[in-house]
Formats: structure tokens, sequence, C-alpha cells
């Protein structure tokens, strides 16, 4: 498929137009506060509405976009948009649909154009991980080919903490504030039955290459003894053997042992331990259970009685207990991505930069996404403990911060209240449909 390139009187028309629609979708597993990043879009977007029109949402993410199923924002109440802020999931829905590169997947950015184009959208808005900040730069390359002006900024999001050239990303303060908490809380609970019951506790948590959020469980060990014991990262390469020492040194010390495994944990082949086989909607190889299998392990080996968790959706929805930083912060990419696109910004996203540890102050800089785009940032070695079950005092300084303060949603009938919009659809103006 192909589109003829914007003539100069089209351009000049565009111009005169303004102001021009915004486009907002998010991308990939949500977070505790990607709709608070949501909610710093909108409110900051509101205030211009001369150089901003409309604001429409993807239903479904990119897929809205493709399938011209768009959301029309500007149906929803300033104290909805406000209430998103504390709000967890994906308010206007996401998805797990990768867009390859121009050469493989052009009519796919070329149908996005087309919509855009119908709809006089001249932001696009992409709230995600790695591979969202690479469509969103294919997407300022193809409107520059096709002719076609379109803003693309990169909003970051994802629980995992690997994205470059930003200290930390929205969503990881609050996946890693529950994992710490919950390790702590479990840790009593074993502690308190080990003598005659459960001696190991083995928590399984996400990341699949970078094990920030596994890192994260350490903060609740605050001085020897105390859990977690073993923490497994992806970046440490699973000796059997030597964690079974761990394991049983633990336990003959303590009476008990918990173990943090990250879901990516993998073997001297590189192969994970709980590969399953098969691969997700982005290609990647599909997981099972590491967290059962290394409770496994241990029992067949050890024979010590066992228990196991998976905090799977739990830990990235968790909104009740999520980090004030994490909220506040994004917030703010959301309100820089609409300042930066108004500032005729393109083909960026907003940063987190620290400014200092100990008081903990940061601000907003910013990133070319074609620096940002499927890269990934791993926990570097310095911040795990020389015998690799560990984190370090360093990895503590990075860590504590981000999952600093409370900010609680409203309370009703002993249950959070969150916000559930109105989404109301766009009429369509394009003829012919787009098949997934």
């Amino acid at each position: 498929m192909g589109y003829p390139p914007v003539t100069q009187a089209e351009g000049n028309t565009m111009q005169k137009a303004t102001p021009r629609n915004a486009f907002y979708a998010q991308s990939g597993g949500v977070t505790a506060v990607i709709n608070a990043s949501a909610c710093g879009l909108i409110e900051t977007a509101r205030k211009f509405p001369r150089k901003i029109g409309k604001i429409y949402a993807g239903r479904h993410g990119i897929i809205g976009a493709l399938t011209e199923d768009l959301i029309d924002v500007s149906q929803e109440s300033p104290a909805a948009i406000r209430a998103l802020r504390y709000t967890p999931g994906g308010a206007f829905g996401s998805a797990r649909y990768k867009l390859k590169g121009l050469d493989v997947n052009r009519a796919h950015y070329e149908r996005l154009i087309e919509v855009f184009r119908a709809h006089d959208i001249g932001y696009f808005f992409y709230n995600g991980g790695n591979d969202s900040m690479d469509t969103a730069n294919k997407v300022s390359q193809i409107g520059a080919q096709l002719g076609y002006p379109i803003t693309c900024i990169g909003i970051p999001k994802t629980v995992d903490n690997d994205l470059p050239l930003t200290d930390c990303c929205p969503g990881f303060g609050s996946v890693a504030k529950y994992v710490a908490v919950s390790t702590r809380e479990a840790a009593l609970d074993v502690a308190s039955m080990a003598r005659t019951s459960t001696k190991v506790f083995v928590l399984e948590v996400m990341g699949r290459h970078a094990g920030w959020i596994a890192a994260a469980a350490g903060l609740a060990c605050e001085k020897t003894g105390d859990a977690p014991h073993i923490i497994l990262f992806p970046e440490i390469v699973f000796d059997q053997a030597k964690f079974l020492a761990k394991v049983r040194d633990s336990v003959e010390r303590y009476g008990y042992c918990v173990v943090v495994v990250s879901e990516g944990v993998h073997n001297a082949d590189g192969k994970f331990l709980a590969e399953a086989g098969g691969t997700d909607a982005f290609g990647h190889a599909q997981l099972g259970g590491v967290g059962p299998l290394v409770a496994k392990i241990v029992k067949d080996s050890l024979g010590y009685k066992f228990h196991w968790a998976v905090a799977d959706y739990l830990q990235r929805s968790a909104r009740h207990i999520a980090s004030k930083v994490d909220v506040d912060q994004a917030y703010a990419v959301g309100k820089a991505a609409v300042q930066f696109a108004i500032a005729g910004k393109d083909a960026v996203m907003p940063t987190i930069v620290r400014k200092s540890d100990r008081p903990y102050r940061w601000s907003i800089g910013e990133a070319p996404l074609s620096a940002v785009a499927n890269a990934e940032k791993k926990v570097p070695r310095h911040f795990i403990t020389a015998d690799g079950f560990g984190i370090t005092a360093a990895a503590r300084r990075y860590l504590s911060p981000l999952i600093a303060g409370e900010d609680y949603p409203p309370y009703r009938n002993g249950l959070p209240t969150y916000v559930q919009l109105k989404s109301a659809g766009v009429r369509k103006r394009l003829k012919s449909a787009f098949v997934l």
C-alpha cells in the first residue's frame, strides 16, 4: 500500500488548520502507574487548546490506530481524568503487538499515517517500553518519507526498569515496593512456622533479561539474617550446586530460607531454566514457572518442606501500595511529553535524571528514540554481591529512593475505588478496514 506525499497546498492548509489533534496509546504490559502518565499528558494537553485540538486514545493501544478504533478523550470529565492518577491497569486498553521494521511492515506504518491523516492527528504519543520506542521512532520516519507532518514522542513505561538513558522507568518503583514489602511480610510468616513446617519459600518475580525487580526484593534485607537470603538474577548464571549449598547454609543458620528468583534465570548454556517452548507476541521465548522449578530442586536435593508463589500480575497492578516517587515520575513524563511536542521536538522520550541520592532529587531530561529503541539496561555487576546472591550498598543507594513515599488511592467500603472511563468511540472516516 502506498500514499502520495502531502502537496504544498495541502501542507499549507494543515498549517492553517491548527490546532491539530493528538493520539495517545498504551503498549505492552501495563503498570500500577501508566494511567498517571496518561493523566499527566491529558491534563497538560487540555491547557494548550490553541496548540492541541482533540485528544484521541487507541482502544487497545496501537491496534486502535491500525483498525481506526479511537476513543474520544474529550468526552471524559476532568474528575475522571484526575482519577487516572491513582487507577492501575491500562485505562484505554493495551496490546502486545510488535510492529517490525519499515522494510517488513511498511504497510502497517502507512496504515497508521492513513488513519492519522483521516483524523488530522499531528501528535503521536506512545506510552511503552523498548519496542514501543522503536515503533514511535519509525512512525516519525515514515511520516517524513510520506510528507505527512507528525510529531512523535515516546513516554517511558516498564516494570522491568530496563530502558537505557533514563535513571529509572515509571512503573518500576511501585513493583519494586510491592516485591520488597511482600518479601518482608512473607518472610515473617515463614520464620514463625519454620521449626515444624515450611523451611524454604520461593518467590518468582518478573524480569526476563534484567533482574531489577528481583534486586528490589533485597531492600527487605537490612541486617544479617534478614530475608531474602538468596536472590537469583538473570545477570548471574545459575549454579545449582552453589545455590543448594547457600540454601542449606541459610536453613542451618536462620532456621529458614527465602529465595527470590527472576523469571529469566538461565543456566551456563544461556537457556532459561523455565523455558516452556514457543514464543510470545513479541517473539520472545515463552517462559513457564521458574519458582516451582527452583522449589522442586530444593525438595529433591535437600528434602526441605517448601512453598512457592508467583507474583505475576499482582506485582504490576498493586496500586494500593504504589511508590509516591513512581506516581510523581509517571505523571511528570506524561506532562513533559506534551511540553516537548508543543516545543517542536520530535522522536524523543522524556527521561528521569537523578540529581542526588540523599536527599533524592530528580528532574526531567530527554533522549532520542533512536538511542532508546530495542536497547536493554541490565543490573550492573557492582550492584550484585560477590557471591551472586544479594545486592550491594551501591544497589541499595540506587533502589531505596525509588520506593519512597505512599500515595494511597481513595477507599470505599474497605476497597480502593478506581475510575472506569466512558471510552466513547470516534466515528470512522475510512472506508477500508485493516485486518491484523
